[in-house]
């Protein structure tokens, strides 16, 4: 295995975190833009208001989708068992 190889899997590896993780980020960026918003409008300065609506959005778009997260990390996972077999029998 060379260091193309390498830098290939490390490659795949960071796309697929980023990848999985996109859904939990954006929605937690959105959901704390909004509370954020009304907070500014409402004049309400509670630290602690934006962190419920936060952790439920993103509970919430978890569960929305785990079927597509599942199946981008068995995909991944076969991708590195067939690298792994291509390096063995090398």
């Amino acid at each position: 295995m060379d260091t193309m190889e390498v830098s290939e899997i490390g490659r795949d590896l960071l796309i697929t975190a980023m990848l999985l993780s996109t859904p939990a980020v954006a929605v937690s960026l959105i959901v704390g833009l909004v509370i954020s918003l009304l907070q500014t409008i409402t004049s309400i300065q509670e630290q602690t208001l934006s962190f419920a609506p936060r952790i439920v959005a993103v509970g919430a778009v978890m569960l929305i989708t785990l079927p597509w997260m599942m199946q981008t990390s068995q995909s991944f996972t076969m991708r590195m068992m067939e690298r792994l077999l291509e390096v063995t029998q090398s």
